[in-house]
């Protein structure tokens, strides 16, 4: 172990869930992605007792799958979601100043083409509305630019499609690192959290629920867990989870599937992300990451399980046409695909209206039970529904009111300033391993910030082995158990660095099997699972599909 750090490990994990067992908490929450964390993090600093339950991994299904952008969504000014749009601009600073080694500011490029979705004048006057919603200050409110300059930043562009372009500020995130500092801020502070552990039916006193009975995929046992109440933030699965309290509800939800493509930077040499017209009316992002480049995201309504949704062969060259249509670069095919992800928004029903117009908002559904249910939102307002979830906690029970604290909270428990001292630290920390690849220690300090120097200095005195290193470190203190959670989860080599998961993904796998050799069946299928990651996101998958036939 890491030392002079939290444990939160599956090693201890039987003894934590006789804990949890024994315990009767004032909340459980369904759900170990983007808004469970939020709502975690901030019941247990207002001094609830939080316990939240994961069927698979922390920030598996779409907390993991998004365009990784914390961003105030200029589009949704088209629809005259204000109230929306003014919300996620506030929090994008927010959520940067929680967490500022995981949140970075970035030129977001709007190139102004012939027949595009935004002319020059009204791409001004909404990104200069969005500027004044979001309260952007200073340097980082808009700029329009010429034709030669937006060239001479962005020389990739097709110069025949281009007029002008406009520059604005976002925020580029890693979705299931920030998912994963905000649960782990909350077991700093006092919570219990379980991935590998799905509710299966409901506890009841007197008609209203009063705990969950879950299965431990780990263990293969049925736990019974006690609450005062019971929170759904289940995502794309929340109907699912009240089917459980009420067979007779009906659904509220349309599940729109969104597909991203990653790309070699050299195939689309870009610097900075782009917002970019595709060639049915619909924008795209293109944000480069390292060594890659990203493109997505895709908006198709899915009527199928969510479990079983993934990219098809029509997903990928819907992305691959836009992007040729767009840039003057070689023609990029399928084959050129290094990875890819695909995963489902959760949004309100809205009888005929497609997915592209769907609102974004969030919505709170309460059952007779009392279960509570929170389906829709953003990345980026994770916070405010977290906040309006806990009020709710609070009036339906009886506990003296507490105000929410997380508007100030660091995640980290060792954390930046600002993030000019996030800069010069990461500088000196280069400086100092000057031995080592100077993108591994970047991307060391992005997903873990100052632990970043523990894992060099544990690599240093073991085993010489910066990926082992890592790995010690997520098992010991982020809970991982199968492959994927690291691979995907906690490194995102899965999509940004896949010949690295390939060089050691066996070895990886036998790591975690002999810690974990209790659950020799469960890491079996694990073993199944990133095989079939690996070979979907080669394409092996993609081109077997019935869709390519």
């Amino acid at each position: 172990m890491i030392p002079d750090l939290h444990s939160f490990t599956n090693k201890e994990r039987t003894q934590r869930i006789d804990q949890a067992v024994s315990t009767h908490y004032d909340l459980i929450i369904i759900g170990g992605g983007i808004t469970g964390a939020g709502i975690i993090l901030d019941a247990t600093l207002r001094g609830l007792k939080v316990l939240l339950l994961e069927k698979e991994d922390f920030a598996s299904g779409t907390s993991s799958k998004s365009t990784k952008l914390i961003h105030g969504g200029l589009r949704y000014l088209k629809q005259l979601e204000f109230g929306l749009v003014k919300e996620s601009g506030v929090e994008r600073a927010i959520v940067h100043n929680m967490a500022c080694h995981l949140v970075h500011p970035r030129n977001m490029v709007l190139p102004i083409v012939h027949d595009g979705t935004f002319s020059k004048l009204s791409a001004s006057i909404a990104i200069s509305v969005y500027d004044r919603l979001a309260k952007v200050q200073g340097d980082q409110r808009r700029k329009n630019v010429s034709k030669r300059k937006l060239l001479s930043i962005e020389p990739s562009l097709r110069k025949e499609r281009v007029k002008s372009g406009i520059i604005y500020s976002e925020y580029r995130t890693d979705d299931a690192r920030l998912t994963m500092e905000l649960i782990k801020a909350s077991i700093r502070n006092g919570a219990e959290a379980f991935n590998y552990a799905e509710v299966t039916g409901f506890e009841y006193e007197n008609g209203k629920t009063a705990g969950v009975i879950a299965h431990d995929h780990i263990s293969n046992k049925e736990i019974k867990l006690s609450s005062a109440i019971v929170v759904s933030a289940a995502g794309p699965w929340v109907d699912f989870v009240r089917t459980k309290d009420d067979a007779q509800t009906e659904t509220n939800l349309h599940l729109s599937k969104g597909v991203h493509i990653v790309l070699e930077k050299s195939l689309l040499p870009i610097k900075n992300p782009i917002y970019f017209d595709a060639f049915d009316g619909r924008m795209i992002f293109a944000i480069p990451r390292g060594q890659v480049v990203y493109v997505g995201t895709t908006d198709t309504t899915y009527k199928g399980h969510p479990d079983a949704q993934h990219c098809t062969l029509q997903d990928a060259e819907y992305l691959i046409n836009a992007t040729n249509n767009f840039f003057d670069i070689h023609p990029i095919t399928v084959q050129d695909i290094k990875s890819t992800w695909s995963g489902l928004r959760p949004l309100i029903q809205q009888k005929g209206k497609p997915p592209t117009e769907l609102s974004r908002k969030d919505e709170i559904f309460v059952s007779d039970s009392g279960l509570i249910s929170i389906a829709g939102g953003k990345l980026t307002g994770f916070r405010k529904m977290a906040q309006r979830i806990v009020d709710l906690v609070f009036e339906k029970n009886d506990k003296e009111w507490a105000n929410c604290k997380t508007k100030n909270y660091k995640l980290h428990h060792a954390p930046f300033k600002n993030y000019s001292a996030y800069r010069s630290w990461t500088q000196n920390l280069i400086a100092e391993n000057d031995h080592l690849n100077r993108n591994e220690i970047i991307s060391l300090v992005n997903n873990y910030g100052k632990d970043a120097e523990k894992i060099i200095k544990y690599a240093q005195d073991n085993n010489g082995n910066i990926l082992e290193s890592e790995l010690e470190y997520t098992i010991e203190h982020e809970s991982v158990f199968h492959p994927l959670d690291f691979f995907e989860r906690r490194t995102g080599y899965l999509y940004f660095d896949i010949d690295k998961m390939r060089s050691h993904y066996e070895n990886i796998n036998s790591k975690l099997g002999n810690i974990f050799s209790h659950s020799s069946k469960l890491i079996d299928q694990q073993k199944e699972d990133c095989q079939e990651a690996l070979d979907a996101n080669s394409l092996k998958l993609m081109l077997a599909n019935a869709d390519y036939k």
